[in-house]
């Protein structure tokens, strides 16, 4: 099989790194992640007007309407400048539950202000359990005559603090799969309360969203019962391959700098380099990233073509990059030597990304046991 980029994907790729070079430095992430939202909405607007809001997102609702693969590329620049924002929440989580849902009123309505960056969406899927199956959505959803009521409490929902909406997963009747719902609930409805989490990676903003008796019209259904869960497995496969393809970018970077920074450290009269431990480091980095390439692309490749093959390509590319940018991360800052685990330097942005890329939407033996699950059928 010849599975290579086309003209355009490159040409995506180059234009995304050269763009996030000049407008996403470390000087700038730094900047963004003290301050109190943790949301650059100039850069927001620039990323938005070159389409990359709406990259998934089909051209009748204002998007480019390209494909899983060209978004996984796209964000394995931002892993290379860890660029900070609702990027991800927005048009990466929100976007695909819109657009996997059978809503055609809420896509109509919100779709072309996701492509267009004037609206940021999320998805409040976890709770405190943080399960990533069926049985961890338990936030009560009520069928009412005006339509549907919510109480509970959501975890760790990305960015709501700036979010127009959010898409929440919540549970009108018992059976594990077939009981749970949809709903598109905008962030102004009374009876919501929004708290700030901490986080080790202050790139991302994940916060708790407390639910008290919030009341919704039927309009609000995105997906009903027997079929939001569909929908919300998809996209959580789509969340594994585009955080492997963040992790990819990052790792990559962390190489890069491992390798500068050995070239002009000197210890004893001579480079750090020229020392065959360090060689045999940022080699070993080398093999950890490479391989895991092909896998990456090809997740989100089979994402959209093999749809019998994407939940496992999903879960071994979430896998393996776990373990790899963790790895790599780690690596570079013992190359770093004493300066890597300062705040002063820079490295410390890749490595607390990794830790977060790490455990998000499930952690390498999340993946590796669910992996073992679909191959027995």
């Amino acid at each position: 099989m010849d599975f290579a980029l086309s003209d355009d994907q490159e040409l995506l790729q180059r234009s995304a790194r050269d763009f996030l070079n000049k407008e996403c430095a470390p000087s700038f992430v730094r900047e963004v992640t003290r301050s109190d939202d943790g949301f650059a909405r100039g850069l927001h607007e620039k990323m938005a007007a070159m389409g990359w809001s709406g990259l998934i997102v089909p051209e009748r609702f204002g998007g480019l309407d390209l494909s899983l693969l060209d978004l996984a590329l796209l964000n394995e620049e931002m892993g290379r400048t860890v660029t900070p924002g609702p990027f991800f929440s927005s048009a990466v989580l929100a976007t695909l539950t819109l657009l996997r849902s059978n809503a055609a009123a809420l896509q109509k309505a919100w779709l072309p202000k996701l492509a267009s960056g004037s609206a940021i969406g999320s998805l409040a899927l976890l709770e405190e359990s943080d399960r990533l199956d069926a049985i961890g959505v338990t936030l009560r959803c009520t069928k009412n005559r005006r339509g549907y009521r919510l109480n509970g409490t959501k975890m760790f929902v990305l960015d709501a603090h700036v979010a127009d909406f959010m898409l929440v997963a919540g549970r009108c009747r018992a059976a594990a799969q077939d009981g749970i719902v949809l709903l598109l609930v905008p962030r102004d409805t009374p009876g919501i309360e929004i708290k700030p989490l901490l986080d080790i990676d202050q790139t991302r903003r994940p916060c708790e969203v407390a639910f008290r008796d919030v009341e919704l019209p039927e309009a609000a259904l995105a997906a009903g019962e027997g079929r939001a869960w569909k929908v919300l497995s998809r996209v959580m496969d789509a969340a594994a391959i585009i955080l492997a393809a963040d992790s990819l970018g990052g790792a990559q970077k962390a190489l890069e700098m491992s390798v500068e920074y050995s070239k002009v450290r000197e210890q004893f009269g001579r480079p750090i380099g020229s020392f065959q431990a360090v060689k045999h480091i940022c080699a070993e980095m080398v093999s950890d990233i490479e391989p895991a390439r092909s896998l990456v692309w090809y997740a989100a490749y089979a994402f959209d073509h093999e749809p019998r093959q994407a939940a496992r390509a999903a879960s071994m590319a979430k896998a393996r990059l776990s373990d790899v940018y963790s790895r790599t991360t780690n690596r570079a800052v013992q190359i770093h030597g004493g300066i890597g685990f300062t705040w002063e330097h820079d490295m410390h942005l890749w490595f607390k990304r990794a830790k977060w890329n790490e455990v998000a939407f499930g952690d390498a033996t999340h993946h590796r046991e669910r992996l073992a699950q679909l191959s027995a059928f």
